[in-house]
């Protein structure tokens, strides 16, 4: 249950940041959670891969690759999607990524004061 509660808000971080972000498009509802789905598998997969090998840059950039190895999993995420998702560049990636990152940390936030 869990799992799909987690998956729903994640459908509406995509939706949300794709309406607040201007060059970020997605289908509707649905093809949000299906992005959600792509680019956390996406993420973990290649993502995972591409920070094991990047560890030590990442390290001395205090973590900056790894916040373009996510953008770039977004972009990639946008040419396995087709037209259901579609960000027009890397700028708009990079904005999609920092709206999603801010969206989900104030969520979390809710969430953790609901828990106490």
């Amino acid at each position: 249950m869990r799992f799909i509660i987690n998956l729903l808000i994640t459908g509406a971080v995509i939706a949300i940041a794709a309406y607040i972000v201007p060059g970020a498009h997605v289908a509707g509802f649905w093809w949000a959670i299906v992005t959600g789905l792509v680019i956390g598998l996406v993420n973990a997969i290649v993502g995972g891969i591409l920070r094991l090998f990047t560890f030590p840059l990442n390290w001395l950039t205090f973590g900056l690759v790894s916040f373009i190895i996510t953008i770039l999993m977004i972009l990639l995420s946008d040419e396995l999607m087709g037209s259901k998702f579609d960000v027009d560049g890397f700028w708009t990636a990079t904005l999609f990524a920092i709206v999603v990152a801010i969206i989900e940390m104030i969520i979390g936030s809710i969430s953790k004061d609901k828990k106490r």
